[in-house]
């Protein structure tokens, strides 16, 4: 069975939010239509945010990654600092970012 991951993030106002978003995972892969954006992350793996202000600002999205220290160094760099960071047991660190909405994006990854 194939899988393809398509996990959505609303925000209250596109525009506005869009920046932050490109702060965080860099440019977007493409616009479906002029209110939302999609970042292709890995193959079959996409976040996308969309406007919907009814929703937003519930959401929680974690991606687990190899490079952890590399992607929050690259973050950084784009002008964005974590709001976030826990350990856990078993060696697994999750840094998490919070959009002006309140949605919640988390990277993981094993202790370095």
């Amino acid at each position: 069975m194939a899988l393809h991951l398509f996990a959505g993030l609303r925000v209250r106002d596109f525009q506005a939010a869009r920046p932050w978003y490109e702060r965080l995972l860099g440019e977007p892969t493409f616009f479906p239509h002029a209110t939302e954006a999609v970042w292709t992350l890995a193959e079959d793996r996409s976040v996308y945010v969309v406007e919907a202000a009814d929703g937003a600002g519930n959401s929680v999205v974690t991606l687990f990654v190899d490079d952890l220290d590399a992607r929050v160094a690259a973050i950084a760099a784009r002008g964005l600092e974590p709001d976030d960071q826990e350990t856990y047991s078993g060696g697994v660190r999750k840094i998490v970012y919070r959009d002006p909405d309140g949605n919640e994006v988390g990277l993981g990854g094993a202790l370095g």
